[in-house]
């Protein structure tokens, strides 16, 4: 092993020696200013921006390639311009081309990115160069709009599933489209007294594979992080006005439970309401009474042959605002606040469940300039199918933003379960029964008569984005633990033009308990500490006949240990990848796993064969190989398989996706994940399969239909999921949801929903 270390390290360097030898590096020049004017007149939103007003404001131009090559104009030239009234910002982008043959993969508002043409507006209102909005527009005029943090220097600092009202208007034209969009004041949050926002505009041209922004970005950054944005100059600022949505609810639905004796028929109607109240322009109150989940899209089912619980994304509108604040409180090995895990449960067959909810708040913003703050309390009500009391949950977080693009955040998370009394807990948690649940986190949840959790953590990030530290502290308090009850870690990374190299260390002590966050390792370990390191090389080949974009190497290490210094967890991985100018992208990758079990456990089913057994040792070494095709075709896939040994026994996994696109009205589309598992004699063989067949069809630009089907062999399980959306006016929804589970051998009922939702969202 000493020698496959030796040697990954010195491949990696080599491609570090190799990649010296590419293109200059672009250096971080003053920010670019652009002057932002009153309407004089009247601005119509019809795709010709024929109105003085837009004569007259300033253009932001001469827009750089930021990919495949950042040294480079843009060979087709995007202008924007701005321009406002008392009530809404006005945006209009001019999109130069020689044909107006575009891709686009639906209709459907909040596209993907990265399959689509489109371009976006990207604004700082806090002028922090942390946080901030960002608006997209495709050539059919289907809108994407987000809330952006850690100054989007990372994929995750974008949060697509924000939604709120917003116009726009596309045309298009001989050698160009043109794109008009008005965005309420209401509709974003801004601070009084700051006449200087962060702003930057990006063009992805995905028919030439080319992504373009106003700002020069180096070609290892995101052009449209804040560090590579430019500034704009309010000549007089917009003016506070009252700001305060109101989103009343309709919902109801038919449910039949075939699995109970007798047969359990429901009819539901309630109604409840959400409502966003401005406190000032850069402070929002939300308020929720009562409130419903089911317009929200099942998840995706995954096999899941880890040890560990599989962390589902938050989509939920009430939580999204201002999320940052709670979702990267630690690190994620442990974070201290997991918004899913109010309102939903799983019950004893691992099936999540929903939790009603009686009322929620949320205070959440910028309370000056350096300076942002989140309050969140929400009541559930008592669901005893589940085993659950009434509880309550109180999230608190203080944070403020120093130097270029750093934030230190102090962070308080209560859970109370009310009715259940200390003695009571205590009482539970001494007797036989408690010790025969102890391994169900699900009943770790409901036990202790409170939790509560404090956190502090610290980012750094320079003027560059090319360092990047982070580290935190947290501590939980419970009814049963008073010592080993820490949570830490620490994180840097230091990103060039040809190499990455990071790295980090975190540890959870053994009673570290955070009962409403996401500690995977709860469970599974005694405490653990982790250390990890990551290199990277990358190669940006030239020439006239190159067919790359980009390749290189990536190296992987991590050792993890538990209290008494035992060596658990060993992994190397190394790869190297192409991704070629057409889109399709080729990678192959070795790794190499070794454990020393803590808990006896069978990947396939603990209850039906041997377990592999605490302090046993395993080590395996798996070869995979991926492959994803050109996605500009209409016909597209990617396919991953991969081979190995694994435990005591092997594995071979296939997985990918075929997709068809009738453009621009939606697509056809199969994912599949297929596993074949052959353990020892007695531990199991087994077949594990995945397919999930979708229609995506969205016949206009404001009423969409997906069919999702998931045949799961693993959770013996097949799942239909029919839904229905009419977005009869902006930001509000008429919703139909069908959704049924069937035993996937003979396709008999287990259970089946249909639910209505309308809602409404009234400016105020």
């Amino acid at each position: 092993m000493y020698h496959f270390y030796s040697l990954s390290i010195a491949f990696i360097l080599t491609t570090f020696c190799i990649a010296g030898y590419s293109q200059s590096q672009i250096k971080n020049e003053p920010k670019k200013p652009l002057s932002i004017k009153k309407a004089q007149g009247e601005i119509i939103l019809d795709g010709v921006i024929n109105e003085t007003d837009w004569q007259k404001a300033e253009v932001a131009t001469n827009f750089f390639l930021n990919y495949p090559i950042d040294t480079a104009s843009a060979p087709y030239q995007t202008e924007a311009r701005l321009t406002f009234t008392d009530q809404a910002l006005y945006v209009s982008f001019v999109c130069y081309d020689n044909t107006m043959k575009f891709i686009s993969q639906s209709l459907r508002r909040d596209f993907q990115y990265d399959k689509n043409d489109n371009v976006v507006l990207i604004i700082g209102p806090y002028n922090d160069a942390i946080n901030g909005f960002f608006f997209g527009i495709t050539p059919e005029n289907v809108q994407l709009e987000g809330t952006i943090s850690t100054g989007g220097a990372e994929d995750g600092s974008y949060n697509e599933a924000w939604d709120n009202k917003w116009f726009s208007k596309v045309k298009k034209y001989e050698d160009k489209w043109v794109a008009e969009l008005m965005i309420p004041f209401k509709s974003i949050r801004f601070k009084s007294g700051v006449k200087t926002w962060n702003i930057t505009f990006q063009r992805f041209d995905l028919k030439r594979n080319t992504i373009s922004s106003w700002i020069a970005t180096p070609i290892q950054y995101n052009g449209t992080s804040f560090a590579y944005s430019g500034n704009l100059i309010w000549d007089e600022l917009p003016q506070k006005s009252t700001n305060i949505s109101i989103i009343p609810y309709l919902a109801g639905g038919l449910s039949r439970d075939s699995q109970t004796d007798p047969v359990t028929k429901k009819n539901d109607l309630q109604a409840g309401f959400d409502a966003k109240v401005g406190i000032t322009p850069s402070l929002n109150l939300d308020l929720t009474l009562n409130p419903d989940f089911s317009q929200v899209e099942v998840d995706n089912q995954v096999i899941n042959l880890s040890r560990f619980e599989f962390q589902f994304p938050e989509r939920r509108q009430f939580f999204l605002e201002n999320n940052d604040l709670f979702e990267k409180m630690g690190f994620p090995g442990a974070r201290p606040f997991f918004s899913r895990r109010v309102g939903l449960a799983r019950d004893s067959s691992g099936t999540l469940q929903r939790v009603p909810i009686w009322f929620g708040t949320r205070l959440s913003g910028s309370l000056s300039k350096k300076w942002r703050l989140s309050l969140l309390n929400m009541m559930t009500k008592e669901k005893l199918s589940l085993g659950l009391p009434t509880q309550n949950y109180t999230v608190a977080t203080l944070q403020k933003n120093f130097w270029a693009q750093s934030t230190v955040q102090l962070s308080f998370v209560n859970k109370q379960s009310i009715g259940i009394s200390n003695e009571d807990s205590l009482k539970y948690f001494n007797s036989d029964l408690w010790k025969q649940k102890l391994d169900g986190n699900s009943y770790l949840r409901v036990l202790n008569s409170y939790n509560r959790n404090v956190a502090l953590d610290l980012d750094l990030r320079n003027k560059t984005n090319s360092w990047y530290t982070s580290s935190y502290l947290t501590g939980s308090f419970d009814n049963f633990n008073t010592k080993n009850i820490l949570s830490g870690g620490g994180f840097i990374s230091y990103t060039k033009r040809n190499y990455k190299i990071s790295g980090g260390h975190t540890f959870v002590q053994k009673n570290y308990n955070a009962e409403a966050g996401y500690v995977p390792s709860n469970g599974v370990y005694p405490g653990i500490s982790d250390t990890f390191l990551n290199l990277e090389g990358t190669i940006f080949p030239k020439g006239k006949k190159n067919i790359l974009a980009k390749m290189g190497s990536v190296l992987q290490l991590s050792v993890s240990s538990i209290p008494n210094g035992t060596i658990t967890d060993k992994g190397v991985s190394i790869g190297y990848y192409f991704n070629f100018l057409n889109t399709s992208l080729l990678s192959a990758s070795y790794s190499y796993t070794f454990q020393q079990l803590t808990k006896d456990f069978n990947p396939i089913d603990d209850s039906k064969f041997t377990n592999f057994l605490v302090a046993e040792e395993y080590d395996w070494h798996q070869f995979s190989v991926a492959y994803s095709s050109n996605q500009r075709k209409l016909f597209r896939y990617s396919i991953g398989l991969s081979n190995g040994s694994f435990y005591n026994g092997s594995k071979f996994n296939a997985n990918g996706t075929l997709s068809y696109r009738v453009q621009p009205y939606g697509s056809i589309s199969l994912n599949f994940d297929y596993n074949d598992l052959r353990l020892g004699k007695g531990y199991g063989d087994a077949k594990l399969f995945i397919a999930s067949p979708r229609l995506d069809l969205t016949m206009t630009d404001k009423i969409f239909l997906t069919t999702f089907l998931q045949y799961n062999t693993a959770s013996d399980n097949a799942n239909i999921n029919v839904r229905f959306q009419w977005r009869y006016k902006p930001a509000s929804d008429f919703f139909l949801i069908y959704t049924e589970n069937y035993l996937p051998e003979n396709f008999t009922s287990k259970n089946r929903t249909i639910v209505f939702k309308l809602t409404y969202w009234f400016n105020l």
